[in-house]
């Protein structure tokens, strides 16, 4: 009994290092980013990086219409939001605050567009955004040395 109680101490202890922690963060991201950058390429004109386009100032004006927001302000700023957020996410720099805004995002399109896909899609990206906000980066990030350069 003692053997397999030290081989389970063995297991969790390297489960639980830093460099699991860390890749297990870096999916993290990326799986939160690639979301909310897939939306942002959707809502863009082909072939240019961010003028919003026509379909998505149709959905802003209409499909959407209870943000409560001007919609060519809302659609400019998710298009902002979710081309750069998933940017900082993915380098790991700013993680702690690009995935919390990433997460009133979620709220937002919760409460106000997409009320019933809770279960199926926004407890995911929530999920993501709370680890992330909660565990910072990782050590595979750019907020990792930054760190280390910052403290007293």
């Amino acid at each position: 009994m003692r053997m397999i109680a030290s081989h389970w101490h063995d297991a969790t202890r390297l489960l639980g290092s830093r460099w699991v922690e860390g890749v297990a963060l870096l999916f993290a991201r990326v799986a939160l980013a690639g979301v909310f950058w897939r939306s942002g390429r959707s809502k863009v004109v082909e072939g240019t990086w961010l003028q919003v386009s026509d379909a998505t100032r149709y959905l802003f004006e209409y499909e959407y219409s209870s943000v409560p927001l001007p919609p060519a302000f809302a659609a400019q700023m998710a298009t902002l939001a979710e081309f750069f957020l998933p940017v900082l996410i993915v380098l790991g720099l700013a993680t702690r605050l690009s995935a919390l805004a990433l997460l009133g995002m979620t709220l937002v399109i919760q409460i106000f567009v997409y009320p019933e896909a809770w279960w199926t899609v926004h407890v995911i990206w929530a999920a993501l955004a709370l680890v992330l906000v909660s565990r910072g980066a990782g050590l595979f990030s750019l907020d990792a040395p930054l760190a280390l350069w910052s403290r007293p």
